[in-house]
C-alpha cells in the first residue's frame, strides 16, 4: 500500500477517516453524534426527520476511477475504474445530505446488475432491504474546504461552512463489495 501512495502521490485534498476510536478528544457537537453513528439506515433517518417530500437528485454517475482512499478501503487498485454516483438527498427543496457511492464493476456483475440502474431510487432503500447484506465499521471525517468532497457536496449552498462532517461504510453483499460516503450538510441538523 506504501508504494501505492508514493505512485499516487499524498492525496491532501482527500478526507482522512477516522475511526470512532481514533477520534477521541476531538470535539463532535451532540447534534451531530447520533447522525454520524446511525447504524441503520440513513433514508429511513431522514424520512423519520423530515415534514416534507424526501427525493433524491441523481448528480452525476459514470465510470471513473475513485479516490485514492476510496480504492484502498475497498482493496481495489486505484487505476480500475468503478461506477461513481453522487447524489443529493432532499427534505422538501433543502439538501440535508451528499452521498458518494463507489461500486466496483465485479460488484454490478449476475443478480446485482440492477445497482448500476437506480436512478432516484436511494441505495440504502435497496441495501436495507436485503437481508444477507454486511456492513463493516463506520468511519468518520471531518471534510474542508479545499478538499474534493467538500466542494461536491456543499455546491448547492449558497454559503458554505469551513467544513462538514461525513462517515463511509463498506457494504458487502455476497462477497462483493461497495462503498458509500454520505456527507451530513448543516440544514440536516436545523429541523
Amino acid at each position: 500500500m506504501k508504494n501505492l501512495t508514493q505512485r499516487f502521490g499524498n492525496h491532501v485534498f482527500e478526507p482522512v477517516w477516522r475511526s470512532r476510536e481514533m477520534l477521541l478528544g476531538k470535539p463532535i457537537a451532540k447534534e451531530i453524534t447520533p447522525w454520524l453513528f446511525e447504524h441503520g439506515s440513513l433514508t429511513r433517518r431522514i424520512l423519520q426527520h423530515c415534514t416534507k417530500n424526501f427525493r433524491v437528485e441523481v448528480l452525476s454517475q459514470n465510470w471513473q476511477r475513485p479516490m485514492l482512499n476510496e480504492a484502498l478501503r475497498l482493496g481495489v487498485h486505484p487505476e480500475h475504474h468503478a461506477l461513481i454516483r453522487e447524489v443529493l438527498l432532499y427534505c422538501g427543496d433543502t439538501p440535508w445530505v451528499f452521498a458518494r457511492s463507489v461500486l466496483p464493476r465485479k460488484t454490478l456483475t449476475g443478480p446485482r446488475r440492477f445497482l448500476g440502474k437506480l436512478g432516484n431510487r436511494p441505495l440504502g432503500e435497496i441495501l436495507f432491504s436485503d437481508p444477507s447484506i454486511q456492513r463493516d465499521a463506520l468511519e468518520v471525517a471531518e471534510i474542508k474546504k479545499g478538499q474534493r468532497m467538500f466542494s461536491c457536496a456543499t455546491q448547492p449552498l449558497k454559503t458554505p461552512p469551513d467544513f462538514v462532517w461525513g462517515r463511509r461504510s463498506v457494504f458487502y453483499l455476497h462477497k462483493k463489495s461497495l462503498l458509500v460516503n454520505e456527507v451530513f450538510l448543516p440544514s440536516v441538523f436545523l429541523k
